[in-house]
């Protein structure tokens, strides 16, 4: 495995190994002693989960306040575009956005450290999206930041309007968010 640069401070994109033939593929997606020598993360993931969306679904920008959640995520089929979005108030990227296509093709992950908003959109007819998290979902902190936010200037890759949950057609914008320290 191997890890790609962001520009977001903690927040790293992952690239598996991948073996393959004529029969298929193999690949180690997870492997703690590997994943702490890459980001220098040692959490220990408590819960994993797995979403199925169709083509324009938009989930997120989720996080909890407390008991903040980091995230390893990747697609297992399909693909997406996958946002993380920095709400640490103290660091220099505060605010700011990266986004990256996940897919069942190119295998890549990407972890997201506690302290970030995170939210996908569905590129493919269908896609299976799969993430560990280091703490349990805990539904009376959990935070939503609008998808579209101007002050963040997320660059979705529409087409047509996005599908989304009521809570997060009730998302607040950034600067109305608990965010932080």
């Amino acid at each position: 495995m191997k890890t790609i640069a962001t520009p977001l401070a903690g927040l790293v994109l992952l690239e598996p190994r991948v073996f393959g033939d004529e029969r298929g593929f193999f690949y180690e997606s997870f492997n703690a002693r590997t994943f702490a020598e890459l980001t220098g993360v040692t959490a220990a993931f408590v819960q994993d989960n797995h979403s199925r969306s169709a083509r324009n679904v938009l989930r997120g920008l989720h996080y909890q306040i407390e008991q903040a959640q980091g995230k390893l995520v990747r697609v297992s089929s399909g693909a997406v575009f996958d946002v993380a979005v920095d709400l640490r108030k103290s660091s220099a990227t505060f605010g700011q956005w990266y986004g990256v296509e996940l897919s069942a093709d190119n295998k890549r992950q990407l972890w997201i450290p506690p302290g970030f908003a995170h939210g996908f959109m569905v590129t493919s007819e269908h896609a299976e999206f799969l993430y560990k998290t280091t703490d349990y979902w805990a539904p009376e902190h959990e935070r939503a930041v609008l998808w579209n936010d101007p002050a963040i200037g997320i660059e979705w890759p529409l087409d047509g309007a996005p599908l989304l949950s009521g809570k997060d057609q009730a998302a607040v914008p950034l600067a109305e968010a608990e965010v932080f320290a």
